[in-house]
């Protein structure tokens, strides 16, 4: 049976001739020990229970603040990979823009030249037709200036063959 502090303040013993019932005084001082013991005991393991939880609290405000932190150092560690990955693009974007001027400013002046090579044959052709006509022309001259200075020879010619 458990006693209550308002029950212990109000429990009162029978009176024999020379004071108090012992038997009972005894039996209630027991029961009170037991009860008594009982209570430390339960308070030593909430004091127990408690510290723990006071550690527990500690390690998981240890760890939030560790988390916190590696939140923090990723995050920065992430603005400093992305600002490099941007610095590194601009430069792969500027390399890959002066190359590909320099490709078009050399396949420009290739054309340049191919078109004054082109240029250059269509003369050279202009002038070797030009050159063979008249060649041609003085042949069909000579010829004909063969012709009226020797005409029976060629014909003498044509009936040997």
């Amino acid at each position: 049976m458990k006693y209550y502090p308002a029950e212990i303040q109000a429990k009162t013993f029978d009176r024999k001739m020379m004071g108090y019932d012992p038997d009972q005084v005894e039996n209630f001082l027991i029961v009170v020990a037991a009860q008594m013991e009982v209570l430390m005991q339960e308070r030593t393991a909430l004091k127990d229970t408690l510290k723990n939880k006071e550690l527990d609290i500690l390690n998981f405000k240890d760890r939030e603040q560790l988390l916190q932190q590696t939140m923090t150092q990723s995050t920065a560690v992430t603005e400093k990979m992305k600002s490099e990955t941007d610095r590194e693009c601009k430069i792969i974007i500027n390399d890959a823009t002066q190359k590909a001027d320099m490709i078009t400013r050399d396949a420009k002046d290739s054309l340049r030249k191919i078109y004054g090579e082109i240029a250059d044959l269509k003369k050279s052709r202009m002038q070797f037709e030009a050159n063979l006509k008249a060649m041609a022309q003085a042949h069909l001259s000579l010829l004909e200036q063969a012709d009226q200075f020797l005409p029976r020879m060629r014909m003498a010619n044509i009936d040997m063959e």
